[in-house]
């Protein structure tokens, strides 16, 4: 098989496959090892930002996917009809910061930090399938500890917690 056909099977495993595809699998499907794979994953990246294609590839923690770009989004949103979608309050903006900065950490944990309940906001968040129980801690009540999701990751264009920004470099506008 030559490049340009294994760049199309590529594309449309993705395409077919919808959800993000891992790096190991993909190179199982097509028989290839998987840095040989990585290098033609990354031109393939490469190629479609250059052609500025409707579409792009994006790496989420070595899982990867087709996306729609985010500068089309004004023309894709009149094929569609929006969903009402709540965004985020504020409260459940706290309470995933606090997650995705102390993971994992249990209820009471997050509510030490905020200083409020927090079970309700846990429970939309889990809805909205943005963090996840990551287990249980092996002490009195076994608490459950949380952590952020793949589509924690997706939903704010990371590929690895490693791109959140540093606490230090954050600065909190006060009012």
């Amino acid at each position: 098989m030559d490049e340009r056909e294994i760049k199309a099977i590529i594309e449309a495993l993705l395409f077919v496959w919808g959800d993000p595809l891992s790096l190991s699998d993909i190179s199982r499907i097509i028989e290839l090892d998987e840095e040989n794979v990585k290098e033609i994953l990354d031109n393939m990246i490469a190629e479609f930002d250059f052609y500025r294609r409707g579409l792009k590839i994006i790496c989420i923690e070595d899982k990867y996917q087709l996306a729609t770009r985010p500068e089309h989004y004004q023309w894709i949103k009149k094929l569609t009809h929006e969903k009402k979608t709540k965004s985020l309050s504020a409260a459940a903006l706290e309470t995933l910061s606090i997650i995705a900065y102390k993971q994992p950490i249990t209820k009471n944990e997050i509510e030490d930090i905020r200083g409020v309940r927090c079970d309700k906001v846990i429970d939309t968040l889990q809805e909205k399938g943005l963090i996840e129980e990551k287990g249980r801690l092996e002490r009195t009540g076994r608490p459950i500890i949380y952590g952020t999701t793949s589509e924690f990751l997706k939903y704010f264009g990371l590929e690895s917690l490693k791109d959140l920004p540093s606490l230090k470099d954050i600065r909190i506008k006060k009012e």
